[in-house]
């Protein structure tokens, strides 16, 4: 009797290889070139530099993206579908840096500590891999839970945007000044006059486009054009819904008016991406100290991800291949620091596409990785994906974000809640302790600001809580049958 292939190992057809792939680039893509783009103008760079960084961790991004799903060796690669990006959670401690020295030396500081954390990451990512065992159903449902609900404050403001300006620094011109008048003036008839060249918004300074009637409508139109696809499409179309639905919402706002596609026309066609672009980099203890933290922190995200992953494909996490996984983040994070760019993780939102898709195969990530590779390597076509607004993303975002958390509710159905009440005590705590940041972000103010990278996430906290209460209250429980469970409620 032949071997049945597992769905995760399947090999798709070219073109719907490149479809879904495409699909789950553009999902990401707004999320992986943002903190290029943030770090770029507090380093001060030149525009051209900062253009650079943007192709350079497009570039790794699908670099690393391959090594983490296709696998390299037995040693790196968690084999799952996975996207790897640029984590958010290195933006504080470089910004902090760049801020005090900016220009190339601080680029070069950056890269100096985000190589040594790679370095050290791959050395003791065994011993994170370890922990596997602390991570029941009863733990994992509740992380994946908090993911889930966690990305919901991303596609929230996708649809409904940020309400102050960016922090990076930029001027307000008196064109500026006129523009947002107009905005406000025409906001309540749900229009939005396209932004004039070389209009900015001050930092701190009222979103005129918050919650515009005008941006709220078009991500309600790619959320209905989503669930009717999903609910009357057949096979294939289905299977893309997310991907038609962006599509529509990008016609939609490109006849509005609202895409600009002057950036794609003057971005070149071909650029190379050269290592040590700024210079050799600067090791410096302190700041290598400050990113090794923010790399225990990615880690312990990446845990929760790759066992939300492996209970949605049905491929239970194994401790080789969560080490393999988390060696990776730190090959990852090696390859940013060397190629000029950041530390990566994998992509969450990505993590809910899989759930909605339904299609399990790991190679639609590889052919993502490779698109991600022609991207860097083609700055044109990166610049053309840049022009689609967010809030053709935010409809699309309720839909995935929230099909992470769905999944952390199936698992949490598995758990024996009526024979062990103590789970209740699990659940709820370390649900409370997730919603710390969203609900007051501004809660660790008065704490040192060393340790503000290890709590400013609501996930880690989460899995802190939960890790804790589970060994308080059950002990170490995760046995291979428990994994087994989860994996089996997540599958069906």
């Amino acid at each position: 009797m032949a071997e049945t292939t597992h769905p995760v190992d399947e090999i798709l057809p070219p073109t719907r290889l490149f479809t879904l792939g495409l699909q789950h680039v553009l999902v990401m893509y707004a999320g992986a070139v943002a903190v290029p783009l943030i770090v770029g103008r507090v380093l001060k760079l030149e525009p051209a530099d900062v253009a650079f960084l943007i192709s350079a961790d497009l570039f790794c991004c699908g670099v690393v993206t391959l090594i983490q799903s296709f696998g390299v060796t037995q040693w790196f690669g968690v084999r799952l579908p996975v996207m790897m990006g640029v984590t958010f959670a290195s933006v504080g401690p470089m910004v902090a840096i760049a801020g005090q020295n900016p220009g190339p030396e601080g680029a070069r500081m950056i890269f100096g500590a985000i190589i040594a954390a790679g370095i050290v990451a791959m050395l003791i990512a065994p011993l994170v891999g370890r922990m596997l065992r602390f991570f029941p159903p009863v733990v994992t449902g509740t992380i994946i839970l908090v993911i889930g609900v966690t990305l919901m404050r991303i596609g929230i403001n996708w649809i409904f945007g940020n309400p102050v300006g960016p922090t990076a620094p930029k001027l307000v011109s008196p064109e500026a000044a006129a523009w947002m008048k107009t905005v406000a003036d025409l906001s309540g008839a749900g229009v939005v006059p396209a932004m004039p060249q070389g209009v900015a918004i001050a930092p701190g300074a009222p979103n005129p486009l918050y919650g515009n009637l005008g941006n709220v409508g078009i991500s309600a139109v790619v959320l209905v054009s989503i669930l009717l696809i999903a609910r009357y499409g057949r096979g294939f179309v289905a299977n893309i819904a997310v991907l038609l639905g962006i599509i529509i919402g990008a016609v939609l706002t490109g006849l509005m008016g609202q895409m600009n596609f002057e950036g794609a026309a003057k971005a070149a066609w071909f650029g190379v991406i050269a290592p040590f672009h700024f210079g050799t980099p600067i090791f410096d203890p302190v700041m290598i100290l400050t990113m090794v933290l923010v790399m225990i922190v990615v880690m312990i995200e990446s845990t929760g991800m790759f066992l939300a992953l492996g209970e949605m494909t049905g491929r239970p996490v194994t401790q080789k291949s969560l080490s393999a996984g988390l060696r990776t983040d730190g090959l990852g994070t090696l390859i940013g620091g060397i190629f000029n760019t950041f530390p990566y993780t994998s992509f969450s939102q990505n993590v809910g596409l899989v759930g909605v898709t339904g299609i399990r195969s790991r190679y639609i990530c590889v052919a993502g990785g490779l698109i991600l590779i022609v991207m860097g390597l083609v700055p044109k076509m990166g610049a053309l994906v840049e022009s689609l607004p967010t809030a053709v993303l935010g409809g699309a975002g309720m839909v995935m974000f929230g099909m992470v958390a769905a999944t952390g509710i199936r698992i949490l159905s598995q758990v024996d809640f009526a024979g062990n009440r103590n789970n209740l005590f699990i659940v709820a705590v370390a649900l409370g302790f997730g919603m710390i940041p969203l609900v007051a972000p501004e809660f660790k103010q008065w704490m040192p600001h060393a340790i503000h990278p290890l709590i400013e996430s609501g996930i880690l906290l989460a899995t802190i809580a939960a890790v804790g209460l589970n060994l308080f209250f059950n002990g170490a429980n995760a046995t291979r049958d428990d994994l087994a469970r989860a994996a089996s409620a997540a599958d069906h």
